[in-house]
């Protein structure tokens, strides 16, 4: 789909309802006219793809043209998977028992297609693993993924009825995440969040975040809570305070008091060397988020995705004081953006 249609199915499917509780959002946050910030956000989403939801949360009513044009929105995010990526692959990272067969070899921990496995089979995991995850094919922002031990149901047939109830694809061993890692948030296996570029046949990574839970929740997506903090690709050192989907700045993390900014990722070398050399299994899939776990001795694979988010780059206004977007990096790799 070209630029126009993509533009003609955000107007198509738009919640008009959100639209107008973000334009009263930025009106409150702005000393500008409120039908001149109406029509900017009109023009925003036509010149730049920035949505209503980028127009507020990366400060576009604050921004010159000039700088506008340095960002990576909505619609510039997805020009870059429709240069990249082939729909027609899309299925080997959506799903998850195809993810997990396809790059076995970077999970390093046991897991099983519940969808097509037998009872015995099954039984037999839930004997060596009595807690473990359970995920649907295509969880999205870490909904229906589950953390579940065989003594929470009255008896294995309940366990295994609530599995095929939930529409449970994969189980799999939980993560014991690196002690460094733990110390972040114990209660989520905190990841990081790598991107890739596949340009001429030569692997890039462009980006790195750590993604933390904020509560008590297992999961550490931004959608689900949690807070992400950009990491220094040469050092694997955290770059600054962390933020939250709610414009919440944290130096230290509000659950364990961690000070993060400058806090160093174990084993980084070995996360940048998992992104290469994955990146470059499925070619046809040129712009790729992963999502990687650190145990104590090893770096895993947790999950790939076809549209990483672009909402994970530092462009927020306090990440960003300069007023320069994330799309020049994209820039150095793909000319024609």
């Amino acid at each position: 789909m070209g630029r126009m249609g993509y533009i003609v199915r955000c107007i198509s499917r738009m919640d008009y309802g959100a639209l107008f509780k973000t334009w009263r959002s930025v009106c409150k946050k702005s000393d500008k006219n409120p039908v001149w910030l109406f029509t900017d956000i009109v023009k925003c989403g036509l010149t730049y793809g920035a949505g209503y939801v980028d127009y507020e949360q990366l400060g576009f009513y604050d921004l010159t043209d000039v700088q506008r044009a340095t960002y990576v929105t909505r619609g510039v995010n997805n020009q870059i998977v429709r240069m990249l990526n082939d729909p027609a692959y899309y299925h080997l990272v959506d799903n998850k028992h195809e993810l997990y067969g396809n790059f076995s070899e970077y999970l390093h921990r046991d897991w099983l297609y519940f969808e097509d496995c037998t009872r015995e089979e099954f039984d037999a995991f839930a004997a060596q693993h009595p807690t473990f995850m359970a995920k649907p094919d295509d969880a999205k922002c870490g909904a229906g993924i589950e953390k579940l031990s065989v003594s929470d149901f009255p008896s294995t047939d309940a366990l295994w009825n609530h599995l095929k109830e939930a529409g449970t694809s994969v189980v799999e061993e939980v993560v014991v995440q690196h002690p460094a890692m733990a110390a972040l948030n114990p209660s989520s296996v905190n990841t990081l969040r790598v991107y890739s570029l596949l340009v001429d046949g030569e692997p890039h990574v462009i980006y790195a975040c750590v993604r933390m839970g904020a509560g008590d929740k297992p999961v550490d997506n931004l959608n689900a809570g949690g807070m992400f903090a950009e990491v220094d690709l040469e050092t694997g050192k955290i770059c600054g305070p962390a933020c939250d989907k709610n414009f919440h700045v944290y130096e230290n993390h509000p659950l364990t008091g961690t000070y993060l900014p400058g806090y160093q990722i174990p084993l980084w070398e070995d996360v940048k060397g998992i992104v290469l050399d994955a990146s470059q299994k499925i070619p046809q899939m040129g712009y790729l988020g992963w999502d990687v776990a650190i145990a104590p001795d090893t770096t895993l694979l947790i999950e790939t995705n076809n549209l990483p988010g672009h909402d994970l780059f530092p462009q927020t206004p306090t990440q960003a004081p300069d007023h320069v977007g994330f799309k020049p990096v994209f820039q150095k790799y793909l000319k024609s953006l």
